[in-house]
């Protein structure tokens, strides 16, 4: 019962939000309410939603101020330069655009932060679509896949860090056979940056760009992508907004302060540095307040969603009833079913429900087998790609806000490459012995 009533939800859920019958908001909060009052939880559907609010507070908080954090600096004009040395570089080729946006997703994903990579690659790329009439979703599409590929492998990130520590693996037993797949995945991130870029370059041409390097905000698309009045940009302290914007990055990979604290002191720093007076600081918050109101409701709801599938016991419903129907005929493909099954499994649920919920299930059932937890762990990571994608990853909802789309149009457009790109990772780690299959 609890497993037709987990699935249905889901697919109920996702129809309704992929269709356009309802918004994310609406669709997050009404369909598992629903569910679960046909369930028989009524009497507990409080605790549960409050229980979901607690786990996703800390995000709601992180996001909010790295919202305020990095909106004070692009106010004051930290990214102009780059935006400048881009257009440079670019010359209005679209191809050229889309790989830039590779190169520098991938770079600053390296730290393993979601918001954090999606705020510098967007606040510095947006321009340059919509300076040359670029599909934004091309933008996302491929600052989501860099991130997919460098925080889902990397120890350090999120979801290898969950499955390292579920099984009580070594980092480094965990890491080093990933290191080629990591490879195959910046080359194929790469690859469809260029597929799309080219798509775009075939649609718009190549532009030719007419502009000033010193005085960028004066293009009417930069301005516009932020709505910057030139009377608010600050380029004398430009080197004093780096080192801040610097200091932050360091502290948060060294992990000396829990990361939403980090950036409410940087948004108060930054705000205090560039705009010390008070009016000026009431007119920046203002001017992101709808943007960061509107990505925190989001996770809020996406905290209920997820109270209710996991106080429900649905999870752990689904993630046995899967886990039985595998066939003993597939007990020496067991790696290869993780890696496939991890696209769905993570796309429903959050990474704490998988790793902590479902891996230790499948790395009981595969050690029947004969395979190593540790192949089970490198195998869970390799739906990353399609994980991303989910209206329950945070970092995602803030992506689709800053290119104001829709999640539902993003997920539409995206799927196929978030797809192509788990099941490229997938073959490689095959071929170079990160998964064995016998």
């Amino acid at each position: 019962m609890l497993t037709f009533l987990g699935i249905s939800m889901v697919v109920v859920f996702t129809y309704l939000m992929m269709s356009k019958r309802l918004s994310p908001i609406n669709a997050l909060v009404s369909v598992p309410i629903i569910f679960a009052l046909v369930g028989g939880f009524g009497s507990q559907l409080g605790k549960m939603m409050l229980d979901g609010l607690k786990v996703v507070a800390p995000s709601a908080a992180l996001l909010l101020f790295a919202i305020l954090f990095f909106g004070i600096l692009i106010d004051a004009g930290l990214f102009d330069p780059l935006i400048s040395k881009m257009l440079q570089i670019v010359k209005g080729d679209p191809v050229k655009i889309a790989i830039g946006t590779a190169v520098l997703a991938l770079t600053v994903a390296l730290d393993g932060d979601g918001t954090t990579t999606h705020m510098i690659t967007i606040s510095a790329m947006l321009p340059l679509y919509l300076r040359l009439g670029m599909n934004p979703l091309v933008l996302a599409t491929v600052s989501l896949l860099s991130l997919s590929i460098m925080s889902g492998m990397t120890p350090w990130g999120g979801p290898a860090t969950r499955a390292i520590t579920s099984l009580g693996l070594d980092a480094g037993n965990f890491f080093i056979p990933l290191l080629p797949t990591m490879a195959g995945g910046i080359a194929c991130v790469l690859f469809i940056a260029y597929v799309l870029g080219k798509k775009e370059r075939e649609r718009i041409g190549i532009i030719d760009i007419q502009y000033s390097p010193k005085n960028i905000s004066t293009i009417p698309e930069v301005a516009a992508a932020f709505e910057i009045p030139a009377n608010i940009k600050r380029p004398k302290l430009i080197w004093i907004n780096l080192l801040l914007t610097l200091t932050v990055m360091v502290v948060l990979v060294m992990e000396i302060l829990p990361v939403p604290v980090l950036f409410l002191i940087g948004f108060v720093l930054a705000s205090m540095i560039n705009y010390p007076n008070l009016e000026q600081q009431k007119e920046r918050v203002l001017a992101h307040a709808g943007n960061a109101l509107t990505v925190v409701t989001l996770v809020f709801a996406a905290g209920i969603f997820t109270g209710i599938f996991s106080g429900t016991k649905m999870v752990d419903a689904i993630a046995h009833a899967l886990v039985s129907i595998i066939p003993d005929s597939l007990g020496s493909f067991f790696p290869l079913v993780v890696a496939l099954t991890s696209m769905p499994f993570t796309f429903v649920l959050s990474n704490d429900a998988y790793y902590f919920g479902v891996l230790p299930i499948l790395a009981e059932a595969a050690s029947s087998y004969g395979i190593s937890p540790v192949e089970i762990a490198r195998a869970s990571i390799l739906g990353q790609p399609v994980h991303f994608l989910s209206p329950l990853v945070a970092s995602t909802l803030l992506l689709v806000g800053m290119v104001k789309t829709d999640l539902g149009e993003f997920q539409r457009y995206a799927f196929k490459w978030t797809v192509i790109c788990s099941l490229v990772i997938t073959i490689v780690a095959i071929l170079t012995g990160a998964l064995t299959l016998f």
